[in-house]
């Protein structure tokens, strides 16, 4: 994957967590580091959010590896070389 279709997966999950985020009003940042504490266990007996949570925490651990591709992709190039300029005439 290069680093333009990165950017465009990455802006895609993100929308996906902006639902999650506005629905119990929490970033995903500190949703994830909760559930892998384990202070969200009493949500487990709740089929809609247990449902949610699973979901949630799938597409911030996908958003996660794909930022980490593109950081390391962006160390490893040019930023200059990268840029996909499109001038305006």
């Amino acid at each position: 994957m290069d680093i333009h279709e990165l950017v465009i997966e990455m802006k895609l999950l993100e929308r996906r967590l902006t639902l999650y985020e506005e629905k119990y009003g929490v970033l995903s940042e500190d949703f994830y580091a909760a559930l892998k504490a384990g202070k969200l266990a009493r949500y487990d007996e709740y089929d809609e959010t247990r449902a949610d949570f699973s979901r949630w925490k799938g597409i911030y651990e996908t958003w996660l590896r794909r930022k980490e591709a593109y950081h390391e992709l962006v160390q490893k190039r040019d930023l200059a070389e990268t840029l996909r300029f499109q001038p305006a005439y």
